[in-house]
Order: C-alpha cells, then structure tokens, then sequence
C-alpha cells in the first residue's frame, strides 16, 4: 500500500506504508511533510521505517526531524512498538514521555491508539 491520506476519527492523517522507504534525512522527513500538505494534518510514519539514528539521541537526527513537523504545523505519530530501543535509553524513555504529554509528536503503538489521541485532541 502507498502512503495514503485516510480521515481518522474526523481527522485527515497520511498514513505511512510500513514497507516504504526509510526516513534518514531531514529531506526525508521534509518529503513526508510535503505530502501531509496535500490535506492531511498528521503523518503517522510506522517506527519501522525510521532510520535506526532517530533512536539514538545522540545523533540529534530526531529532534532535527521533530523540530521540521513542529515548524511546519504538522503533526507527527510515530507508529509501532518501540520498546527495544525504550530499554537501552532512559533519554528516549524522557523525550518519548515528555512527547506524549503534548499535542504535536506522539509516539503510539498502533493506528488504533493514534485515533484515540485524536479523540483526545478535539
């Protein structure tokens, strides 16, 4: 499946094919913006297809790529279960914490939970 603008719980959310290319450069992520505005309000990308340094702080991959969704007014929710890379980081546990208490990046298991953190948002 391509990545395809779906409404969700009244929302219209570009939801990202979990087979896709990876996001690896804040081009990437710009790529997937740019298709957001194209009526969608929130990329749900799958954790899966988020380059490996997006996890590791220390690269700053992740808030470069945080930082464009927030610039842009685009909401991001990152999708799947990412409780492997959780383990080896208590920094992502914080930023994945601190993310989830607001209303512009998410971090959720599933597209079921992402809708209703859209519920929630209303």
């Amino acid at each position: 499946m391509p990545d395809e603008i779906h409404e969700r719980v009244g929302v219209p959310v570009l939801v990202c094919d979990p087979a896709g290319p990876t996001v690896a450069t804040e081009q990437d992520a710009l790529d997937l913006i740019g298709a957001a505005f194209l009526g969608a309000q929130v990329v749900a990308v799958p954790a899966n297809r988020l380059d490996d340094r997006f996890f590791s702080l220390g690269t700053r991959f992740a808030g470069d790529v945080m930082q464009k969704f927030v610039n842009y007014r685009v909401r991001l929710a990152v999708i799947g279960d990412i409780s492997a890379q959780l383990e080896n980081s208590s920094a992502l546990r914080a930023l994945v914490h601190e993310s989830n208490q607001a209303g512009h990046i998410w971090f959720v298991p599933d597209l079921d939970a992402l809708d209703d953190r859209l519920r929630g948002a209303a």
